[in-house]
C-alpha cells in the first residue's frame, strides 16, 4: 500500500489544489464530486483532479491517507480541507475563498 500513499502524497505536494473525485471534472460520476468541481470552477480555481474510480487502490488509499471515509476530498497546499459538505459550507461562508487566498491561490472575485 505504501506505493499508493507515496503516489497520493506526491500528487498533493506537487499541486496547489487537488481534488480526489469520482469521475472527471467533465464527467463527474457522483453528485458530491460534481458539486465540488462546480464550486472550484465558480471561484475560478485551477485544480488537479484524480479519478478514484480509475484505480481501486487509489480509491481505498485516499481514505486511509486522510483518515476520511468519503470521496470527494479536497486538498489545498498539501492540507486536507474536507469533503463535499465541508467545502460547500466553507464556500457559502466565504471561508473557502479566504483559505485559498491565504495560501497564495488566486480566486475569482464574486460578481
Amino acid at each position: 500500500m505504501s506505493g499508493i500513499h507515496e503516489f497520493i502524497g506526491n500528487e498533493i505536494k506537487s499541486n496547489d489544489v487537488v481534488l480526489f473525485m469520482k469521475g472527471t471534472p467533465q464527467f463527474p460520476q457522483c453528485g458530491f464530486s460534481g458539486q465540488v468541481v462546480q464550486i472550484l470552477d465558480y471561484i475560478g480555481v485551477d485544480h488537479k483532479s484524480v479519478n478514484v474510480l480509475a484505480d481501486s487502490e487509489i480509491r481505498q488509499g485516499i481514505k486511509e491517507y486522510s483518515n476520511w471515509p468519503t470521496i470527494p476530498q479536497l486538498y489545498v497546499k498539501g492540507e486536507f480541507v474536507g469533503g463535499c459538505d465541508i467545502v460547500r459550507e466553507m464556500f457559502q461562508a466565504g471561508e473557502l475563498q479566504q483559505h485559498l487566498q491565504e495560501n497564495g491561490i488566486a480566486v475569482r472575485a464574486a460578481s
